[in-house]
């Protein structure tokens, strides 16, 4: 991103920043969730207590979790229906053969919560009167989340669903239905299958700065011993100053197809700055000079049945 095109973003923060106080001077005040957040690991943080999702079961000497050795989530848990564990089990076959699991991140396709949130280390989050909108930074994907409105019925599915929000309290609680599966309908990076009666519910709430960032190493720690770096895997820069806030939203999804029951993992974010541009290489015959690239099998990303003109 050019110094200009990160001047005009921060413009426009506070502009919405202004609407959004606006809006809580009317009614009872309601938190600033706004900013640049950002974490240092992949996946989604087990919970405390309740059902554990699935992981990964390759680990390496130190009894981290492996995930540069393959992909092989534990398709023999408990939770998964008969269906889901099939899925699962010939997934983490196909990563064994040395090869990536296609999903929506590595072929360029729309994410749908959960998987947006396992995948991406970074999201700017534009809080406005009647809407909060999510941009992630890998691939620019963009979540529209309508505030104080209800679902449309009917609901025509989309591949990332159809997203409304409220607030309780210091919480902005995100129902999300209307999943379409894709070409490739996963939870997360082992293939974690889901179905079109995917349900999604998302809690974001302010939390105190130190246990934000004891939360992020506590996850970073289960893949590797290594401290956490200053910078995350794409090169945004952590807020070391842990009396501004952290971001945690806890997630919980609902799949009576894939789930014997619903299931909730976590994602912590500290505020982040310097990040990069990351888009999806699509053309692929754009040079890879100007694109990051974000690895995977070879790409089939979506095309249009027709000509816009």
């Amino acid at each position: 991103m050019s110094p200009a095109s990160g001047c005009v973003r921060l413009i426009v923060t506070g502009a919405l920043l202004v609407v959004s106080g606006a809006a809580a001077a009317d009614g009872p005040r309601i938190p600033d969730l706004s900013g640049d957040w950002g974490r240092s690991n992949f996946n989604l943080e087990q919970p405390a207590a309740g059902p554990q999702f699935i992981v990964n079961t390759l680990h390496k000497k130190d009894g981290t979790i492996d995930d540069d050795a393959g992909r092989l989530g534990d398709y023999r848990s408990s939770l998964l229906t008969p269906a889901a564990s099939a899925i699962l089990k010939a997934h983490g076959e196909f990563s064994m053969t040395g090869q990536s699991i296609p999903d929506p991140h590595n072929q360029c396709w729309p994410e749908p919560p959960p998987f947006t949130m396992e995948i991406q280390l970074e999201v700017l989050l534009l809080q406005r009167a009647d809407e909060v909108v999510l941009i992630y930074s890998n691939g620019q994907r963009t979540r529209h989340i309508r505030l104080n409105s209800s679902h449309p019925n009917p609901l025509a599915p989309t591949y990332v669903g159809d997203s409304v929000g409220h607030f309780e309290g210091d919480t902005l609680v995100v129902d999300t239905v209307g999943i379409k599966p894709g070409r490739w309908p996963v939870l997360d990076r082992y293939g974690t299958p889901h179905s079109d009666a995917l349900h999604v519910i998302e809690r974001y709430r302010l939390i105190d700065g130190k246990a934000a960032e004891d939360a992020m190493v506590a996850h970073h720690r289960e893949f590797t011993k290594a401290p956490v770096a200053k910078a995350d895997a794409y090169g945004g820069i952590f807020d070391d100053d842990t009396s501004h806030k952290g971001l945690q939203v806890s997630v919980t999804v609902d799949d009576p197809k894939m789930f014997k029951q619903p299931w909730t993992g976590f994602v912590t974010y500290r505020p982040e700055s310097n990040w990069p541009e990351m888009i999806c290489d699509d053309p692929p015959s754009l040079s890879n000079t100007t694109l990051l690239e974000i690895g995977g099998p070879p790409r089939q990303g979506p095309i249009a049945a027709k000509a816009d003109f």
